[in-house]
């Protein structure tokens, strides 16, 4: 993987990266004071640093904030009898506004759009200097796709919150998540032009980074909230047709070290220990969604902590629909687990659902949860020798070209028309890989099946499209009551008592 140690190397050396000494909070009364230092703004290396700020930023996501966005759909469960409390309430849509973790979400997630934003401020001053414009054009593109889709998945958690696009704090607004998912449509129609016309993966200078694709990626996600099928469709189809994407053949190791910059991924947060047993590491936290007891096949590697559950909902609806690789990816098996599908009338499981992994990992009866996810789990042989963390050096993927696939065939499905083939083309395509016969005359309602069983645990996926379409029956399972007036989290106590703007902004609406 010598690519993928390339980009994080990158990330680790390249100066100077700009940084804000910006608050903890937004703020209005607050200023961004960006730490300049001597920066030579006619240097495309400092240029270079400046894009790489933006990443870095994006990078940092912390280990709660996408299970937090996750959580309540009705692929997964919060893993009980833990410190989390908070946590399990959320999966149960009962909201406390001073939990911990509401706050870190809109906090770091906000500050690295901040970040970004400042990112962006600072390399139109690299083309004000006389630095290729071009290539700042195509820096800057890449920062307004990264902080398009960061705003895009806060909204999806919060509603209606910050558009940021000027690093001034005076000039921030709320706007509705309409508008927003509009306002990012637009940002990566600007994006777009400016942005190379390749493969991230085919990138010499960032393996993996940003292309147009990322973009237009980005912009169908924010037509699908909207409903705006025909744009869903144009920008899905620009992708289809490039034939630069294609499904990766393993749907098991996509989600581990094999599938690390595979031409599946359009944009994936990467990690490496770069191959050694000891000193640099630059991994997730990956031990949240880890089953909390194992029996690993190399001694010594680190269990997980068991606050994230597939759902029984989730794995009965695999069972119905006789998934096999899909299945065995998706959830870790306790013999606890396999007994309550027995109980469950599931007598003759196949042989896959077992407490024992391909790999030879044992996942142990434990008390918080039944199952884990096998989406977050790096089988112990594929640990470099000598580390221990669990998870340790795997890639967190992002969005895949699956994905690109089933918007395309919804939005087909719901009137838009294509010219990369039919709807039927495109889920049909993700089904071969996952070992299903075709199906002719796909509706809508198979292309919401298609993505439960293919995203289940990812990036909170299912409950966005629930939501979206206003399924509060699907949401309402194992004794939670879901109504609209709940699709969007409480904005964090402490940020109402710091910021005039968002406390206006909820007084009035």
């Amino acid at each position: 993987m010598k690519t993928q140690s390339f980009f994080i190397k990158v990330m680790l050396l390249a100066l100077p990266v700009f940084l804000t000494g910006c608050s903890e909070q937004l703020n209005e009364e607050q200023e961004l004071v960006v730490q300049q230092g001597d920066i030579d703004y006619t240097s495309p290396e400092s240029a270079f640093g400046a894009l790489v700020g933006s990443y870095r930023a994006f990078q940092s996501v912390g280990w709660e904030q996408i299970p937090l966005i996750a959580v309540r759909g009705d692929d997964v469960n919060a893993g009980g009898l833990g410190d989390q409390q908070g946590f399990a309430d959320t999966d149960n849509f009962i909201y406390d506004n001073n939990y911990w973790m509401y706050n870190s979400l809109w906090q770091n997630w906000f500050q690295d759009v901040i970040q970004i934003t400042v990112q962006i401020d600072q390399l139109e001053l690299f083309k004000a200097n006389g630095v290729n414009a071009d290539l700042i054009d195509q820096y800057i593109a890449e920062s307004k796709t990264l902080r398009g889709f960061i705003t895009l998945q806060l909204s999806r958690t919060f509603g209606d919150v910050y558009k940021i696009d000027t690093p001034d704090q005076t000039k921030i607004e709320v706007l509705p998540k309409d508008q927003l998912m509009q306002w990012i449509s637009d940002q990566m129609d600007e994006a777009i032009p400016d942005l190379l016309d390749e493969h991230p993966v085919d990138r010499a200078d960032l393996p993996g980074g940003i292309t147009k694709y990322t973009a237009l990626t980005v912009k169908a996600m924010a037509n699908l909230e909207l409903e705006n099928y025909q744009a869903v469709a144009d920008a899905t189809g620009q992708i289809i047709s490039s034939n630069r994407f294609e499904l990766f053949n393993d749907f098991y190791n996509l989600f581990k070290i094999p599938g690390k910059l595979s031409r599946e991924n359009i944009l994936e947060i990467q990690y490496s220990d770069f191959g050694q047993s000891s000193g640099d590491n630059v991994g997730h936290l990956y031990a949240f969604y880890g089953s909390q007891n194992w029996t690993p096949a190399v001694a010594g590697a680190g269990s997980g902590w068991g606050f994230y559950e597939p759902s029984l909902k989730f794995i009965k609806f695999m069972l119905d629909r006789n998934e096999t690789i899909r299945l065995e990816t998706s959830v870790l098996f306790t013999n606890r687990g396999i007994a309550e599908l027995e109980a469950a009338g599931y007598t003759n499981l196949p042989s896959f659902v077992s407490n024992t992994t391909r790999d030879g990992d044992r996942i142990n009866d434990y008390s918080r949860a039944l199952f884990a996810s096998g989406k977050h789990y790096l089988p112990s042989v594929q640990l470099t020798p000598g580390r221990t963390n669990y998870g340790t050096n795997k890639n967190y993927t992002v969005i895949r070209y699956a994905e690109v696939l089933l918007m395309y065939a919804e939005a087909l499905t719901r009137g838009a028309t294509g010219n990369a083939g039919s709807a039927d083309d495109a889920i049909n395509e993700v089904r071969a890989r996952a070992g299903l016969t075709p199906i002719s005359g796909a509706t809508s309602q198979d292309v919401i099946n298609e993505k439960f069983a293919e995203f289940a645990m990812e990036w909170g996926i299912r409950y966005a499209d629930m939501v979206r379409l206003g399924e509060t029956g699907e949401l309402s399972y194992d004794g939670r009551n879901f109504t609209m007036d709940k699709a969007f989290l409480p904005y964090p106590l402490a940020q109402l008592e710091q910021s005039f703007i968002l406390r206006e902004y909820a007084n009035n609406n």
